[in-house]
């Protein structure tokens, strides 16, 4: 039985769909006026793996996840820079293409673009004029009047008296309560804008989201997910205003990943305290960022460090070993393990305990190596099963141990140098010289030639490559 930590509730509810057999989820992801970071990534990894694990239940998933492509950011952006903003956008919507797929991010099911969704939202608006959720101000901005929806402040959970008294109104505002919120915003020269009812111009960027997820999913569907930082206002102005116009329930669940943290501050933009996931794949591979970010339990802080990231290199690399040198056979999954997992993730998604039982799993496979390679084999077909369930394990375990350790997407403008950016990463020797050393090697040991063999693996050392002298021949692998 599956539970999920529901935030309107703020407990563990057990799922049920709306539609028997299906799920209807939307997740707000990127505005791209800048390169993924790590903050970003973990809620793409997050929601991925919900995704995943959904379908494995049985469920038949629509995954909508947005693309913010106007607000103020991208115009001020583009202004910085002195390009077309259609231009700025299309460049970081590629960027972050590059991103997800090398951390092994599915594609949604839907991808749709705020600039595309203009007809939605303005009917959206229109409804909500007509109910009397909204109204035109002075300065010809449409607004969100928060006060005639009884339930504002469901989600962040606070009485509307509460969110007044921290809120104020700026000088330019033309609203009539601190709280309410734009749904349309009056053009201003040289901005980008679109024909309206009331005046060119362009949306709030709430309206976006209510608008692309009812496009895509209907008025009411079963989960909602982001980042912390948007269950208020964010979010909780999705509530007002689709529940406004749908008259009926938006969301049943509520889903939010927490913060990165580096030294105990939220890791943003903002802040200037980010790294982009193409910095940090310069110095660790994917699988390894992706088991950092699930290591660490959705809903809490993940504290992002060189020692935690380490830590996780090192990690992946028990599990690679546990599957190496083991006979690829047919083989169901073993239960015992396969229903550990399924309790972890069952779990509001239990991704550190899930990671747990492949550990342990790895161990009892290194255990029964020596003494039965059969059932050593089989069980690793189920430590490979389970770990793909969370985007892990994808590779062949000869090619994980041979392969670059970094520089899996390309750095603006062109492929960045990984020896030159990171002098500790030995220069990279193709894997047909290393293997012919390794016969030389073998050759120079069948003659008691010590000083050629010890020779051949300090320069192998030298550059980078560990050998592991075994009862079947020489195995190496790439620090």
């Amino acid at each position: 039985m599956l539970q999920i930590f529901n935030s309107l509730t703020r407990q563990k509810e057990e799922f049920k769909s709306i539609e028997p057999g299906k799920v209807r989820m939307y997740v707000c992801g990127m505005t791209v006026y800048d390169y993924c970071h790590v903050g970003h990534a973990r809620a793409m990894v997050v929601f991925d793996v919900v995704v995943r694990w959904l379908r494995v239940k049985g469920y038949d998933v629509t995954y909508v996840r947005n693309i913010t492509d106007i607000d103020d950011k991208i115009i001020h952006r583009a202004q910085e820079s002195g390009e077309d903003f259609q231009a700025l956008t299309a460049r970081f919507i590629a960027a972050m293409h590059e991103d997800l797929a090398a951390l092994n991010i599915l594609p949604p099911t839907h991808e749709p673009r705020a600039t595309e969704a203009m007809t939605d939202m303005l009917a959206m608006i229109q409804t909500l004029l007509e109910k009397g959720f909204a109204y035109v101000g002075t300065t010809g901005d449409v607004y969100y009047d928060v006060s005639r929806f009884a339930r504002y402040g469901q989600l962040a959970n606070k009485k509307l008296e509460d969110l007044r008294a921290g809120s104020r109104i700026d000088v330019e505002d033309a609203k009539d309560d601190p709280l309410d919120f734009v749904l349309w915003k009056a053009a201003k020269p040289g901005e980008p804008s679109w024909p309206s009812p009331w005046g060119e111009g362009r949306p709030g960027w709430h309206i976006e989201c209510s608008a692309m997820s009812t496009h895509c999913l209907g008025a009411h569907f079963d989960i909602h997910g982001g980042g912390m930082d948007l269950k208020f206002p964010h979010h909780e102005n999705e509530i007002a205003q689709s529940e406004a116009a749908s008259g009926h329930r938006y969301v049943n669940f509520w889903m939010h990943n927490g913060f990165v943290q580096v030294d105990d501050e939220k890791m943003s933009k903002s802040l200037g305290n980010f790294f982009t996931v193409r910095e940090v794949l310069q110095r660790y591979r994917p699988e390894e960022v992706r088991l950092f970010i699930l290591s660490s339990h959705y809903r809490g802080p993940l504290n992002y460090s060189d020692e935690n990231l380490e830590h996780a290199k090192a990690s992946l690399k028990r599990l690679y070993t546990a599957l190496r040198g083991l006979p690829l056979v047919e083989a169901p999954a073993v239960k015992e393990w396969q229903a550990r997992f399924e309790q972890a993730m069952d779990d509001d998604f239990n991704t550190p305990e899930a990671l747990a039982v492949l550990f342990d799993l790895a161990r009892e496979i290194n255990r029964l190596r020596t003494e039965d390679e059969t059932s050593a084999a089989r069980l690793s077909v189920t430590l490979r099963r389970l770990g793909e369930v969370m985007g892990l394990l994808t590779d062949d375990p000869e090619g994980f141990f041979q392969g670059a350790s970094g520089a899996s997407v390309t750095a603006p403008p062109a492929r960045v140098d990984v020896t030159a950016q990171n002098p500790n990463i030995p220069v990279t020797l193709a894997k047909e010289r290393i293997e012919a050393l390794i016969a030389e090697r073998a050759a120079a040991r069948k003659a008691k030639n010590w000083a050629e063999a010890d020779r051949v693996r300090a320069l192998l050392q030298d550059a980078g490559i560990v050998l592991e002298d075994t009862a079947k021949g020489t195995l190496w692998r790439r620090e």
